[in-house]
């Protein structure tokens, strides 16, 4: 691997009328135990996201959820006036302690969630504003053209959707434009290979969550050690480059809360697999 590290590395996709590096940075681990709470160590959290911008990261993806609020407090704090950097969001869950996630994606809630997170991240419109969810007890159709409505009121560049099924893909494409997707993927787990292909085919981000994967048996990890260690690498990074090998409109947003992580996920964009590489890891899925 070459010794430069930086996000421009893994090359660009287009997001909207942006051209994001292909790895970006999700802070939600800034964040105290069970994403609740204010970090250990605030200070500590607040370098590691200057340090990601440092590193030509241009995408930070967090939600009024993390924390809650605390994750949008700390990037305000640690970024503001975000030179260079596309700050996204999410609104649609809400919280009522660690590990506690409950779905709220009614009108009133998320107008309410984006104005909040307006404020917090003291901008007059979000670039990436994301629902969160998708919410069982409010028709999709609804919360959609909330966003759809907050975006002609001027608070929203661009929308994103996030947890999503194929006929949540095409509803959305028939009401109005959105320009990115973010569900869980990652070399293990494939379940939304068709929302990939969607996105493929559209032009449209798959910004995959949960990138790295887990749980997964000695054979798989042996597959991924074995390339590891033909590379000089960490089986985690080979995970990451296997995302950017993948497919041209992934862009992967690992999160960490210490800069020698962080640092250890950007050097994954140098890695260059060969063919036989890849044959290897296309195998391993779950």
């Amino acid at each position: 691997m070459d010794n430069k590290i930086s996000a421009t590395s893994g090359g660009s996709v287009k997001v909207g009328d942006f051209h994001i590096n292909r790895m970006g940075f999700g802070a939600m681990r800034i964040t105290g135990d069970g994403i609740w709470g204010e970090p250990k160590d605030r200070e500590s959290a607040k370098q590691v996201l200057q340090r990601a911008v440092e590193l030509d990261i241009n995408l930070i993806d967090t939600a009024d959820a993390y924390g809650p609020e605390v994750s949008e407090n700390l990037i305000r704090e640690a970024l503001h006036p975000y030179q260079g950097v596309v700050i996204a969001t999410k609104g649609g869950l809400t919280r009522g302690g660690p590990n506690e996630w409950t779905p709220d994606c009614s009108p009133a809630h998320l107008k309410e969630a984006c104005d909040a997170s307006l404020q917090r991240l003291g901008v007059e419109r979000i670039d990436l504003y994301q629902l969160h969810t998708v919410d069982s007890n409010v028709p999709f159709e609804d919360s959609y053209q909330t966003l759809l409505d907050l975006q002609r009121e001027g608070k929203i560049r661009h929308i994103g959707l996030s947890n999503i099924e194929p006929e949540h893909f095409k509803t959305a494409m028939e009401m109005g434009e959105f320009v990115s997707v973010q569900n869980n993927y990652n070399i293990f787990n494939r379940e939304h290979e068709d929302i990939l292909n969607l996105c493929e085919q559209n032009g449209i981000a798959f910004i995959p969550y949960f990138p790295v994967g887990g749980g997964q048996s000695d054979m798989q990890q042996s597959v991924l050690q074995s390339v590891a260690d033909k590379h000089g690498v960490t089986t985690h990074q080979v995970a990451l480059a296997w995302l950017l090998a993948h497919s041209p409109v992934m862009l992967p947003i690992p999160g960490t809360s210490t800069i020698a992580h962080l640092e250890e996920n950007v050097a994954a964009t140098n890695i260059q697999f060969d063919p036989e590489d890849l044959d290897a890891l296309e195998r391993v899925a779950g």
